[in-house]
């Protein structure tokens, strides 16, 4: 009989989120991470700040564990930040710093995972007063969904860009259709849709 890890289970699902987002960034130009792509802005290298930020607000600062390093670059996590400052990489935000940070964070939130028992008491201070103590659970458990949220988003971005689809490196998890057998599935569902919204 196997035993019930129930951390083990929940990082695996946290790892997984991490490398698919990590992975829409394979191959592509810095025009191309970086572009906005709907008309609130999305881009990648943004959702992979974004998370970032996520996992070390969540992950550290709940649970009395702030990140701090010497080598942080200067535009992260300050009250001063313009808004949305956390969705997209200025011009001096190069991807290799930022997918260093989210490394780090990573490491950080890896090790309150390890370190404290799932039911550990934290308080997330930016939610209203009457909401903020949570367990690890519950948190893991947020940025999880969170963290698979945004690596959604990003595999639509990446196929707007370049028409790579796919849920994990060697898992696509994706029909095994040529163009033309997509271009038909499309034009199918574009029918279909036309149809019933005409009716």
């Amino acid at each position: 009989m196997i035993e019930p890890n129930p951390k083990a289970d929940l990082l695996r699902y946290l790892q997984d989120g991490r490398d698919a987002l990590l992975w829409k960034l394979d191959g592509l130009s810095e025009y191309d991470v970086r572009r906005p792509l709907t008309p609130t802005g999305t881009n990648l290298l943004g959702l992979v700040k974004h998370i970032a930020s996520v996992e070390l607000g969540y992950l550290g600062d709940t649970f009395g564990r702030p990140f701090f390093k010497d080598d942080v670059p200067s535009w992260w996590y300050t009250e001063e930040s313009e808004p949305n400052s956390d969705m997209w990489a200025t011009a001096d935000q190069s991807r290799e710093e930022i997918i260093e940070l989210y490394h780090q964070a990573w490491e950080h939130s890896d090790s309150t995972i390890a370190t404290l028992p799932l039911d550990a008491i934290g308080h997330v201070p930016w939610w209203p007063e009457e909401r903020r103590e949570v367990t690890l659970h519950h948190i893991v458990v947020r940025v999880i969904t969170d963290t698979q949220r945004h690596t959604g988003h990003a595999d639509i971005v990446r196929e707007l860009i370049d028409g790579s689809v796919g849920c994990l490196k060697g898992n696509e998890n994706m029909h095994e259709g040529d163009r033309a057998w997509w271009e038909n599935y499309r034009r199918r569902l574009e029918r279909v849709a036309r149809e019933v919204g005409d009716s």
